[in-house]
């Protein structure tokens, strides 16, 4: 069903039409004189507080739905309802009475009384000081404010149907439900009979009317509306109180970032644990019902209960375990090619003819890797490292590239299938931006300039084209700025590397002086990720500074620009150094005797003797680890550390007895605020690890595997912190996962150009593909087998005297330790001629063939990969079939609705205007 016919089938039976959506905030009365102000006592008068009681101060009492009956006394004492048990906490505000701010809460909160909120306050139970006010919506706010913002709620139950099938078809269902009978039960499938019916779920839904209400199914008034809902209509409201005269003294944002108030918050539903079994006596609320059967680390196996994670955390979370569900499932078969490969490399390293030349070529003397303090150095003493470089480079690492370029696309394509069937389950279908309200700051700020809304037809703040150019431009001087510090640091880690090489080639240790390269590498990598986390805090004050100054119209662009901003920079800060390594070290060094050197004094970095692969290897395995643990401990590890230091101070003060009879805005209190930019962190989190999974993973193929690992860890993980260590966030709608997807597409084509770029210029692939075709003794054969490699590792070596070195550059050490008299030649990596041919080191015939292979190899990669791509995305619809069969059917359904509903209109007028006398000829029907 298509949510717009719903919603415009609806009008058409009632012939009624939904309220136009104003913006709340021009409607508010402020009450600024005294005589208003004796109907509302000050909230912050300390004579009507008391530790530990409440004192309500609702407006009018018999808005209550419920009178006359008996007050639950669970209601009273789970701490979830006003002190009657009758109405339920919708949002919680936290102030101190020292703070000096209390003429403007008390006009918000008198703005508040007047939209229709009930509020009550009472003084914590630890701290006298602490002030928490609750806040209850009674039905006519909450139908007003829900017609607003168009929230759908449901109306008719979903008719089913079942797919014509084929006789065939049929067949083929019934031998595999055979088979399935002598499998074992799907262990990792959730247990329904715990899981409770979600309504909302199997019905049409429609924009809420107060005109079309009996329309809508409504077993209870206090039901109808579900917590998150609920929530989420009390901050609307708060989001659009004025506290102050002026444009911009409004909202509820302003009052907690000038310190007005400490926390707002949602109540969850109570506790997560409970003394009795789940499976015996059933959920507490549905907070502990999620614990059990999703945030406990014993059903990391299990699939999540996505219903009701968007149920209990709205749309916006939901699509998001949806995502790192979907992405995490996704990357099995990715990590098993990984791992194949690399076991491939495993089990032919034996056989590997390049390594066992490098292993036994003790007689071949290679030149020093830095000035001066670098010694000569045998060949084989590069063995260990030739054999791990042929781990990740060997003959599958080609097949592995293209697998991981055509699985970015599979992954992305089967998304977009699986969040349509998400969006139609969850209503989100024809949820659009345009229903969301524009943000209170771009209101206040714009509100002088109103122009028309050309899809609604009403008045709206406006920015002018010459204003939003101009605040372009700055934000993306901005951006352009913090790429070049990130590009500074950088260049400061590759000083660091040059100058520090020739400082561990002179180490007293052995250790580090006889693997002086690797110690480089591995401090330059240590010392990068350090600067990556230090930037990282700039970079989130600059992208939140630029964000505000662009003036975003809503909560959707806010984020998307945001989010675009801190990805630049993090994937820009977190990449560049293996840009670095992969592209640029030893590339341009020149060769010995005609060194390029930097600001014409430092010698440019080399590669190890056995390629510049290890290296690279080494900075992504670093970084992945070290990012991904240091990311595990903030998000859990620091949430929990504190909430136990704090329970600790409690349980010191108070006792666990005391403790444990703490009401629910207490303990929800003493819980971690959610991170004030939501879910961007973890978003950023799972797209630079994607990031690191395909771009470079033809230099790591274990890079999957090591993502799968830490993505089972992630989703409980995360859901354990949202259930258990974080206040419960607003619950807020979305459609999709935003301008990520975007971003991961982009990813997956730089994947396809920075692994054809590995593979021809980091790995020695293509100089061996040439050498076994061209050079080898299987020249002329067509044959690339190992037999054909004997002897290239000689021939990629060239020839150098050593008396044609440079003052600067002559090492200590002449060799004579190697032969007993000084060495009169070295070798080093590259195709030149020898010293004494006609052009000394001039390059070769053989350098300019495999220049030209690496060149046709990028071009041929690149293409065949993204014609691979772009068939895989024509051959692959968004819609499934079956939810396209579904849409059109409910849309046919309810046009049928619609024609019987005017049909029984038009047959009503007809009996009134018989009984009128009032008949006319040819009437219809």
């Amino acid at each position: 069903m298509e949510a717009s016919s719903a919603g415009s089938s609806i009008s058409a039976v009632t012939g009624g039409k939904a309220k136009p959506h104003q913006p709340v905030a021009k409607d508010v009365n402020i009450f600024f004189d005294e005589l208003e102000g004796v109907n509302s006592p000050s909230k912050d008068d300390d004579s009507l507080l008391h530790h530990g009681n409440l004192t309500s101060t609702s407006d009018d009492a018999s808005r209550l739905e419920v009178v006359g009956e008996e007050v639950p006394d669970k209601n009273k004492a789970n701490g979830l309802y006003f002190r009657d048990g009758k109405c339920r906490i919708d949002y919680i505000l936290v102030y101190r009475k020292s703070n000096p701010q209390t003429e403007k809460r008390e006009v918000f909160e008198r703005n508040i009384r007047a939209e229709g909120l009930q509020m009550e306050k009472e003084s914590s139970l630890t701290n006298s000081d602490i002030i928490f006010v609750k806040l209850h919506a009674p039905w006519e706010v909450l139908g007003k404010y829900a017609e607003l913002m168009n929230v759908r709620m449901p109306f008719r139950r979903k008719i089913y149907y079942l797919h014509r099938r084929y006789k065939f078809m049929n067949r083929i269902e019934k031998q595999i439900s055979r088979f399935r009978g002598w499998l074992p039960r799907k262990p990792m499938k959730l247990d329904k009979e715990t899981l409770p019916d979600l309504e909302e779920n199997d019905c049409y839904t429609a924009p809420f009317s107060q005109q079309r209400i009996h329309h809508f199914i409504i077993h209870n008034k206090d039901t109808f509306f579900n917590n998150a809902t609920r929530s989420r209509i009390v901050h609307h409201i708060l989001q659009r109180v004025k506290y102050e005269e002026g444009k911009n003294k409004i909202g509820l944002n302003r009052l907690l970032s000038n310190g007005s108030y400490e926390a707002a918050f949602p109540l969850h539903e109570g506790s997560y644990r409970s003394k009795n079994s789940i499976k015996t006596h059933g959920a507490e609320n549905h907070r502990h019902l999620l614990y059990e059967c999703w945030a406990s680390w014993g059903v990391w196996y299990k699939y999540q209960p996505l219903d009701l994670v968007r149920r209990y955390f709205g749309e916006k979370i939901g699509l998001y375990f949806a995502w790192l569900g979907w992405y995490t499932g996704m990357l099995f078969p990715a990590a098993f090619i990984g791992l194949f490969v690399f076991l491939y490399g495993v089990t032919t390293l034996s056989h590997c003819q390049v390594s066992k030349e490098v292993c036994q070529a003790t007689d071949i003397i290679m030149c020093p890797i830095c000035d001066k303090y670098c010694p000569f150095m045998r060949l084989s003493d590069s063995c260990v490292y030739a054999k791990v470089t042929h781990l990740f480079d060997n003959g599958a690492t080609v097949f592995f590239a293209v697998f991981m370029a055509v699985w970015a696309t599979v992954f992305l394509e089967f998304w977009k299938r699986r969040r349509a069937v998400i969006a139609y389950d969850w209503d989100l279908i024809d949820w659009e931006e345009e229903e969301e309200e524009i943000r209170p700051q771009f209101e206040a700020k714009y509100s002088k300039k109103e122009r028309m809304n050309p899809i609604s037809g009403k008045p709206e703040p406006y920015q002018a084209f010459a204003d939003k150019c101009s605040r372009l431009i700055v934000s993306a001087s901005g951006i352009f700025f913090m790429i070049c510090v990130v590009i500074a640091a950088v260049f400061g880690i590759v000083i660091y590397r040059v100058v520090t090489v020739s400082t561990f080639a002179a180490f007293k240790w052995a250790l580090i002086r006889n693997n002086s390269q690797v110690a480089t590498t591995g401090t330059a990598v240590c010392i990068n990720f350090c600067i990556i986390m230090l930037l990282n805090v700039l970079y989130e004050k600059v992208a939140l500074f630029l964000t505000n100054l662009e003036q975003p119209r809503t909560e959707s662009e806010w984020e998307n620009s945001f989010t675009l901003k801190m990805f630049l920079f993090q994937f820009v800060n977190l990449n560049s150094s293996t840009f670095y390594i992969a592209f640029f070290l030893g590339r341009f060094t020149g060769h010995p005797g005609a060194y390029l050197r930097l600001i014409n004094r430092w010698r440019l970095e080399e590669c190890h003797p056995s390629g510049c692969l290890i290296d690279l290897c080494m900075q992504m395995g670093i970084i992945m680890v070290l990012k991904q643990t240091w990311n595990n401990f903030m998000e859990l590890g620091y949430p929990l550390i504190q909430n136990w230091w704090t329970r600790r101070k409690l349980r010191q003060e108070y006792g666990t007895q005391r403790k444990t009879s703490f009401p629910q805005w207490e303990k929800d209190y003493n819980l971690q605020p959610m991170n004030a930019y939501g879910l961007f962190d973890e978003y950023l989190e799972m797209i630079l690890q994607f990031g690191f999974t395909t771009i470079f993973v033809a230099a790591f193929p274990l890079a999957p595997l090591l993502a799968l690992l830490n993505n089972i860890i992630e989703i409980r993980l995360d859901a354990y912190k949202f259930v258990t260590q974080w206040r419960r966030p607003l619950a807020s709608r979305a459609k999709d996962i935003g301008i990520w997807y975007g971003i991961l597409e982009g990813i997956g084509i730089l994947s396809v150009i920075t692994n054809a770029f590995v593979i021809a210029v980091t790995s020695d692939f293509i100089p061996r593909l040439v050498y076994a075709y061209k050079y080898g003794p299987c020249a002329g054969q067509g044959e690339a087998g190992q037999k054909c490699m004997v002897g290239y590792v000689n021939a990629s070596l060239s020839v150098f005297l050593v008396s044609d070195f440079e003052n600067r550059s002559e090492p200590t050490s002449n060799g004579s330790e190697f032969s007993g008299s000084p060495l009169k030649y070295c070798r080093y990596r590259d195709y030149r001629d020898p010293p004494h041919s006609p052009v000394p080191y001039g390059y070769t015939l053989q350098f300019w063939h495999v220049l030209a292979a690496r060149l046709a190899f990028i071009i041929v990669f690149e293409h065949l990969v993204f014609c691979i791509k772009h068939l895989i995305s024509y051959l692959i619809p968004d819609l499934p079939k079956d939810l396209r069969d579904r849409m059109r059917r409910e849309k046919y359904l309810i046009q049928e609705m619609m024609y019987e509903a005017e049909l029984e209109r038009l047959q009503k007028e007809r009996k009134e205007r018989k009984k009128n006398g009032k008949s006319y000829h040819n009437e219809w029907p």
